[in-house]
C-alpha cells in the first residue's frame, strides 16, 4: 500500500498538507475524513487516529499525525527543494522559530474566528455573544501584527527570498478567517503583497482548488441534533 493522507480540506492544517504534496509530485491517495458529517469521530477512523483528528499520514503500517510532524516527514522522504524546509542550520531554525510560534498564536486565532464568526452559529446553531466575537478578532488582530512585524517584516516570505513550510502553513491559517468574511488583508499591504507571492508560488489553480471548502464555509447545513450533541463539547475544548 502507498502513502495515504487521511484529510478534510475544511481544516487549514489538512490544505497546508495537501497544497505541500500536490506541489510537489508527492504520490498519495486521498482518505477524505468529512469534519461535518462526523467522519472524524467514527469507530472506524479511531482505529487510524485514537485522538480522532485529521491530518493523518499512513505510509504502509507507519501511521503519523501531527500537520507539523507530517509535512517534515514529506519534506524528508521525497527530498523536495530546499527552500521548503532548508539544510543551512540557522535558515532551518527560522521555519522552526514560525512553526512553534504558530500553534498557538495565529492558528489558535484563526481556528476561533472562523467557528465565533461561523461555524457555531450556522452550523452548530450555537449564538456567540457580541462580546465574544469583538474579543477574538481583537485578539486576531493582534496575531496578525506579529506575524507581520516580527516574522514577514521587509522579506518576501517569511523565512527569506523564497517560499518555505512556514509560509504554507501561514496562509492556509490565514485562510479560515478570509472563508468566514474577515478582511485580513485589507489595510496590510505588506501582508497582502505576500500572500500573492505565496498564491503565485504554489500555483495559482491549486490554491483556489484547495480553499474552495473554506470559502464556502459560510453556506455550511447545520448539524443535525445527534450529530450536534457529539461535536459541540469537542469543538468547545478546541477553540477555548
Amino acid at each position: 500500500m502507498g502513502l495515504e493522507l487521511y484529510l478534510d480540506l475544511l481544516s487549514q492544517p489538512c490544505r497546508a498538507i495537501y497544497i505541500f504534496a500536490k506541489k510537489n509530485r508527492i504520490p498519495f491517495e486521498l482518505r477524505t475524513v468529512d469534519l461535518r458529517k462526523g467522519q472524524h469521530l467514527s469507530d472506524a477512523f479511531a482505529q487510524v487516529n485514537p485522538l480522532q483528528k485529521v491530518p493523518v499520514l499512513k505510509d504502509g503500517d507507519f501511521i503519523l499525525t501531527e500537520s507539523v510532524a507530517i509535512l517534515l516527514y514529506l519534506a524528508r522522504k521525497y527530498k523536495v527543494p530546499d527552500h521548503w524546509y532548508p539544510q543551512d542550520l540557522q535558515a532551518c531554525a527560522r521555519v522552526d522559530e514560525y512553526l512553534a510560534w504558530q500553534h498557538t498564536a495565529l492558528r489558535r486565532n484563526c481556528l476561533r474566528a472562523l467557528w465565533h464568526k461561523v461555524m457555531l452559529p450556522v452550523f452548530l446553531g450555537e449564538p456567540v455573544s457580541p462580546e465574544m466575537l469583538a474579543t477574538t478578532l481583537a485578539e486576531l488582530d493582534m496575531a496578525l501584527q506579529v506575524l507581520e512585524g516580527k516574522f514577514l517584516q521587509d522579506k518576501a516570505f517569511l523565512t527569506g527570498s523564497h517560499i518555505s513550510l512556514a509560509d504554507l502553513v501561514a496562509i492556509t491559517e490565514l485562510m479560515h478567517p478570509v472563508g468566514a468574511g474577515c478582511q485580513v488583508f485589507k489595510g496590510r499591504p505588506k501582508l497582502a503583497a505576500w500572500r500573492q507571492r505565496v498564491e503565485a508560488a504554489v500555483g495559482e489553480v491549486l490554491f483556489q482548488e484547495a480553499h474552495e471548502v473554506i470559502l464556502k464555509a459560510k453556506d455550511s447545513q447545520p448539524a443535525d441534533p445527534t450529530l450536534k450533541q457529539k461535536m459541540l463539547p469537542k469543538v468547545l475544548a478546541m477553540i477555548q
